[in-house]
């Protein structure tokens, strides 16, 4: 195998500036921590909510579709991002992205990811509001992804165009997790594969003994203490521990890259090292997360067209 081209940790450089801003204006806002993840809940909405968003910061698109299907655990919501509307959008043979977004299991919702995957859309997105811890736990979100995956790759995706072969699962944070741990879980239940994973700051593992834990511990919007909290919420009793510069997640997903190249699966890494974590949410602030949002939705196409 030639040499890898990812490196063994990540970096950081400045703290862009219209990140460092954004964090300035919110001092008191974090993810992970807060014992009343309710509360958790709404501050994240009030932020990051899509009615909530500055105006001249929302993305457009070409059509938003709400849909629901059932799932193992009662119905599913189903937010689709369509690059084109009307007809357009229905043309046989296109590529999709399944989405989970992050959220550390207990904190999130659509609404709040919507105007990033909005730019990530270049062929139809498929965010899914699954089921939040603490209320759900493990494998309740697995086995929803799972559902929904099959349910894309059968009617739901043929009735509006999608290719069962061009399906790709991705996720921010959590929801890079779940992505992973559900294309592991298919394939070895010898389930239909996704032709791709794309993760955003994935939490590839635990604990996070890694120079971006210690780098990135405070203040950057996540802190280490929330993310073992949200583990505590999310696996239920009894269960082991199982890329951004400024992101304590940022050498955890590294180490993912590189124990994929060596599984033998084609690996194309991107950092971005004057983001912080979160960075999806941030493209009504940030031309640095407009800019790696395009880069991610670049990838997407190219992926289901390999």
């Amino acid at each position: 195998m030639p040499t890898s081209k990812i490196p063994t940790t990540g970096n950081r450089i400045t703290l862009a500036s219209s990140i460092k801003d954004f964090l300035f204006k919110h001092p008191t806002f974090r993810l992970g921590g807060d014992e009343d993840f309710h509360q958790e809940r709404r501050h994240h909405l009030e932020v990051f909510g899509f009615h909530n968003l500055p105006k001249s910061g929302i993305h457009p698109i070409g059509e938003v579709e709400f849909t629901a299907i059932r799932g193992p655990y009662g119905t599913i919501p189903v937010r689709v991002l369509y690059p084109k509307s009307g007809e357009e959008r229905r043309k046989k043979g296109e590529g999709a992205l399944m989405y989970f977004h992050g959220g550390g299991y207990t904190v999130g919702s659509v609404d709040e990811f919507e105007n990033g995957l909005r730019l990530v859309a270049e062929e139809s997105v498929y965010a899914i509001d699954y089921r939040l811890a603490p209320e759900f736990k493990f494998p309740v979100q697995l086995d929803e992804y799972s559902c929904l995956i099959d349910w894309l790759q059968s009617e739901g995706g043929r009735s509006r165009g999608v290719h069962p072969s061009r399906v790709c699962g991705g996720g921010d944070f959590v929801g890079g997790n779940m992505t992973a741990a559900t294309c592991l879980r298919r394939r070895d239940n010898g389930e239909k594969p996704l032709v791709a994973q794309i993760l955003l700051y994935p939490e590839a593992r635990l604990p996070f003994d890694i120079p971006a834990a210690s780098e990135n511990n405070s203040g950057l919007y996540l802190e280490c203490n929330g993310i073992f909290s949200f583990a505590d919420h999310y696996l239920p009793r009894g269960t082991p521990p199982g890329y951004n510069g400024f992101d304590p997640l940022r050498d955890v997903g590294v180490e993912y890259a590189h124990k994929l190249e060596e599984a033998g699966v084609k690996v194309r890494w991107h950092h971005y090292e004057t983001l912080t974590h979160g960075w999806l949410q941030m493209t009504a602030w940030s031309e640095g997360a407009v800019h790696a949002t395009k880069d991610v939705a670049h990838e997407l196409k190219s992926l289901t067209y390999e």
